[in-house]
């Protein structure tokens, strides 16, 4: 883990889904596969890169927890005046310190073990506003948390 200072806002947009904790397990692997089965990058004529984000936000007790219900966004970076195909939505990931923990490339089985040392990290204060998931060029994947300074 790392602490980076992420300086601008960006914007995803992407398919949403509404989950929470004791649901992720069987709703999450499922909107993964809507992602792929629909070709949802393909699908953004607006998106800026390749990298695919996926944005836990909308917390129901944004600022505090990721208890109780939050969204999902699978999609790509895109420009902030983006017109959206139907069925998408955007969000906004704000600027600030973040902490990142790197998955070892290529290795999408290897994401929920290191959610798992997240939510067991209590060094830092979260923000509980807009965490993301990167997967990046060569199989590249990090996971962004926002913190309090």
């Amino acid at each position: 883990m790392h602490i980076v200072q992420q300086t601008g806002i960006f914007h995803v947009a992407g398919i949403e889904l509404r989950t929470s904790n004791s649901e992720a397990a069987q709703t999450i692997p499922q909107h993964w596969q809507r992602f792929q089965q629909e070709g949802v990058p393909a699908r953004l004529p607006d998106k800026l890169s390749d990298e695919v984000y996926a944005v836990y936000t909308r917390f129901e007790n944004e600022g505090r927890s990721n208890e109780g219900v939050y969204s999902l966004v699978l999609g790509a970076k895109v420009r902030p005046d983006a017109v959206l195909p139907p069925g998408f939505t955007r969000v906004l990931v704000p600027a600030g310190p973040r902490m990142v923990f790197p998955v070892e490339a290529g290795r999408f089985d290897l994401v929920s073990q290191v959610w798992q040392t997240i939510w067991n990290f209590h060094e830092r204060k979260k923000t509980f506003i807009a965490d993301y998931e990167r997967y990046g060029a060569g199989g590249a994947i990090d996971i962004f948390i926002g913190i309090r300074d």
